[in-house]
Formats: C-alpha cells, sequence, structure tokens
C-alpha cells in the first residue's frame, strides 16, 4: 500500500528528471474476481502482463481508508519518534548504486503475528493494520487458488497452503514518499521513489491512492506509468510462482 503526502507538498518535484521516461499504459487487464470466467482471464493476464487489476475484490473501502489515514498520521510524526519504530519495521532508502535519493520511507512487517500496540505505534493504527491485512490475506488466498484452478494444479491449495503456513515470510510493506528534501543537494542525481526490481514472492498486491507513481516493465522492456486507482487492487507475479511455471 501506498501513502502519499498531501499535493502541495509534491509541487517542486516536477523539476526532477525521472528515471526511466514512461507514457500511461491503458491496455492493463481488469478482471473482476466474480466473473465466472475469472481464472481464464487471470490466466491470460499473468501470461501476457505478469499484472492485472483486480475489481469486486471484496475488500471493505473503509478499512484502505482507516489505514491510510492512520499510516499518514503516523508517517507526520517527528523523525525521532518514527525511529523509535525502526525494530518494529520502520525505514528509509537510499536506492541505486549511482547514488539516487530514494524518496521513500516505509512500515515493513510480516502478516502472520497480530501486531500489538507499541509506544510509536497508536492502538488504532495497530487495529487498523490488522483489518487490513486479514482481508488482504483473505484476498490472496482467493486469488492465487483460483491461479491453480485456471493452471490446472493439485491441489488446489497448493499455493494458498504456503501463504496460510505460520513460517510463511509474507509480509505488508507500507511506503509513504513525503515531501521532497532540498533539490539542490541532488547535484544532478535522479530522484526515484523505489527503484526497478522484482518481488520474489508468489504474488504481490499493490494498492495505492489517486496518485501516480506505479510503472511496470513490458515484454518489450518499456517501462510504462499504470494509471492509479484507488478502489482496486494491482496484482503482481513473483519471482517464485514465474519461476514455479517455467
Amino acid at each position: 500500500m501506498v501513502v502519499l503526502s498531501q499535493p502541495p507538498a509534491l509541487e517542486h518535484c516536477s523539476l526532477i528528471k525521472t528515471c526511466k521516461p514512461t507514457c500511461v499504459f491503458t491496455g492493463i487487464p481488469v478482471i473482476d474476481l466474480r466473473d465466472p470466467e475469472a481464472k481464464t482471464l487471470i490466466v491470460k493476464a499473468c501470461e501476457e502482463y505478469g499484472f492485472f487489476k483486480l475489481i469486486n475484490h471484496g475488500v471493505p473501502m473503509e478499512f484502505m481508508t482507516r489505514l491510510e489515514a492512520e499510516a499518514l498520521s503516523f508517517f507526520n510524526l517527528p523523525q525521532s519518534d518514527k525511529d523509535k519504530a525502526t525494530p518494529f519495521g520502520y525505514g528509509s532508502n537510499k536506492i541505486g548504486p549511482n547514488g539516487d535519493v530514494g524518496w521513500i520511507e516505509y512500515l515493513l512487517v510480516n502478516t502472520n503475528p497480530q501486531l500489538t500496540s507499541l509506544k510509536t505505534l497508536s492502538e488504532n493504527f495497530c487495529y487498523a493494520v490488522n483489518d487490513y491485512i486479514l482481508a488482504v490475506k483473505r484476498l490472496a488466498f482467493e486469488v492465487v487458488e483460483i491461479m491453480a484452478d485456471g493452471l490446472e494444479i493439485e491441489p488446489r491449495n497448493v499455493l494458498s497452503r504456503l501463504l496460510r503456513d505460520e513460517k510463511s515470510d509474507s509480509c505488508f510493506r507500507l511506503n509513504h514518499y513525503p515531501p521532497c528534501p532540498q533539490l539542490q543537494a541532488l547535484s544532478g542525481r535522479n530522484l526515484i521513489g523505489f527503484g526497478e526490481h522484482t518481488d520474489p514472492q508468489i504474488i504481490s498486491i499493490l494498492r495505492s491512492n489517486n496518485t501516480s507513481g506505479l510503472q511496470i516493465c513490458l515484454r518489450d522492456r518499456t517501462w510504462v506509468s499504470v494509471p492509479p486507482d484507488q478502489t482496486s487492487f494491482f496484482i503482481s507475479v513473483g519471482d517464485a510462482l514465474q519461476a514455479g511455471n517455467e
């Protein structure tokens, strides 16, 4: 999930070059999870793009908006207060060997244990994270079981069983892109949110607000921007699923 600071804080960032010029791609497959043909459509989208948008997913919008509000409150805390949550999973990045500035801070937690209130994390924040994680995990189980159906993998729960395992390394990452630092300090380096990468998991389930920034690489190695949609989820095929299906 992505949380972005309020728009006025971002106005100066239009002066900064991005790492990869991109165009907005309108061909992202859109799949209704309740469509009887969902398994066929999902397999096709995974084969052609490794990426698709999921609608009618069953995760309450209330969970999304509440988590976003609580997360923004946390990320707006003084840096000294946020640093107290470092053992819990708080961090920030400088990305890339050429010194690009990682314009990002985040919380990264395992999805299996229930979160408990910490001094830096309010009880309401913990409740919001727990509700969101539980709902998205249910969605993840359903999606990978539909994938297994479409790929004719037996048993049907072979993938979801891995996610349900207590030793699963499934994680929840909450990204925040704060106001730009002093731009003069960049000295010609690029300012990026999160660098080019693949995800090692079976799938990644992504959600952002209505701010653009997400990019994917197509088969022809062209990088394109994904139009944002705060009501939907984007599903990305991870390295584990791709390798297992080759």
